[in-house]
């Protein structure tokens, strides 16, 4: 069929056939999940760049192996995070580094939809595993702690719904609710901070990004006649944002990596730390919540 549209371009069903060929640099894989690791290893040793779809491997081991592999051969191995490369995110990274929200009190996001059901994979680590890398790229600070509880409704099938939580230092508290047993498909995120609060809507086709000026102030009268929450409604804005399509921006970045030196955004410690807390998520999810520290 690639062949149908695109006469000139080159085919092959042995992967082996296309890591071997001399005449090519950088490979991008977008397999399964259970085959990526066999896969990203292969073409490194044959030293090929690597852009890998996500999560970067199985385990934390396996991701850490890669990442050794390819600092050994000073390739450039990069995850598929596709949402880092939206202006959205891009903007929401910029806010919240700026500090214009001040502390960050918590992250709440909510990515639903009607399927697709995934056979090799639970719902953890087919959709939570973008917003992980949105918060690991948005928030600079790693979890303490993983709990996670879910189900799985269909018999033989993963887990079709999760709700995580990640306990972070300094009372910062992130959660996620994936399903793919939603009526309808929603993608947003809050992120909520004591000066300034964002509402970021993938789904809206022009202000994905709103920043409300609102929060409270604690008074310290502690009269009982008074009080102790004052409460902030200011403006709302919705900033202009790049509208340069992800994939696009990402294959970009990629090629500049390779030919710069440079280490991609989502490199393979980005990917190793997301597979890190997909790891506790899991489980916690088999423990029915019980928090788990995400491995070392």
């Amino acid at each position: 069929m690639v062949q149908a549209h695109y006469p000139f371009v080159k085919t092959t069903l042995n992967h082996l056939e296309l890591i071997s060929d001399p005449e090519v640099d950088a490979v991008a894989i977008a397999t399964p999940v259970s085959t990526h690791f066999d896969l990203v290893n292969q073409a490194l040793q044959a030293g090929k760049h690597v852009l890998v779809a996500k999560p970067l491997a199985s385990t934390s081991q396996q991701a850490e192996d890669l990442i050794v592999k390819a600092d050994h051969r000073n390739l450039i191995l990069m995850v598929d995070h596709t949402f880092i490369y939206t202006g959205a995110v891009r903007k929401i990274q910029e806010l919240v580094s700026a500090n214009a929200l001040g502390k960050i009190f918590y992250y709440d996001s909510v990515r639903v939809n009607l399927g697709l059901f995934q056979h090799d994979v639970n719902v953890i680590w087919d959709l939570a595993v973008h917003d992980i890398s949105i918060l690991d790229f948005v928030i600079p600070m790693f979890p303490n702690l993983v709990s996670t509880t879910g189900m799985n409704h269909v018999p033989g099938q993963p887990e079709d719904i999760a709700y995580l939580t990640l306990f972070f230092d300094d009372s910062l508290i992130a959660h996620i609710h994936v399903n793919w047993l939603a009526p309808v498909k929603v993608r947003r995120t809050l992120i909520g901070g004591e000066r300034k609060m964002i509402v970021y809507d993938d789904l809206e086709p022009s202000e994905k990004v709103k920043v409300y000026d609102k929060g409270i102030t604690v008074n310290n009268d502690e009269s009982l006649y008074r009080a102790l929450f004052d409460y902030r409604t200011g403006d709302m804005c919705a900033p202009q944002i790049d509208k340069t399509e992800a994939l696009k921006s990402e294959t970009m970045h990629f090629i500049d990596c390779i030919e710069s030196g440079n280490k991609p955004i989502t490199d393979g410690k980005a990917g190793f730390r997301v597979v890190r807390i997909l790891e506790a998520a899991t489980k916690s999810l088999m423990q029915h919540g019980h928090p788990v520290e995400p491995s070392p």
